[in-house]
């Protein structure tokens, strides 16, 4: 079965550091973009970062030149890197693997990281 596990969340203060992992198993991972969404509280689920099949990144407005986000396909993984954090950032952090197909689309998600960014 499709298994994507996320890792790395925590407590952090601000202008703080974390690396948000997350493990996937159970699909071709080399054919998928991959995803970071997030949701705070009260809020809609986000898309933070992706990365397609390639190698190229895209990331939200408000996390660019702050966060990395990159994929080693040896290791079936996708890595966020969070420098600079501020307390807007405190939110579930998921992963997501996608495969758009010209007809249908296959999408998978984790069941979330914490991260919470706080004095």
């Amino acid at each position: 079965q499709v298994q994507l596990v996320e890792s790395g969340g925590g407590l952090v203060q601000p202008g703080g550091s974390l690396r948000l992992s997350c493990a996937a198993s159970g699909i071709i991972f080399s054919v998928y973009a991959m995803e970071w969404y997030r949701q705070a509280p009260g809020k809609q689920r986000e898309l933070v970062a992706s990365i397609t099949r390639d190698e190229r990144p895209n990331y939200v407005d408000s996390v660019k030149g702050r966060f990395t986000i990159s994929r080693d396909n040896a290791k079936n993984t996708v890595y966020l890197q969070m420098n600079s954090l501020k307390p807007e950032d405190t939110a579930v952090y998921y992963c997501s693997a996608r495969w758009v197909l010209i007809k249908n689309e296959y999408n998978y998600w984790g069941q979330g990281t914490q991260v919470t960014v706080s004095s």
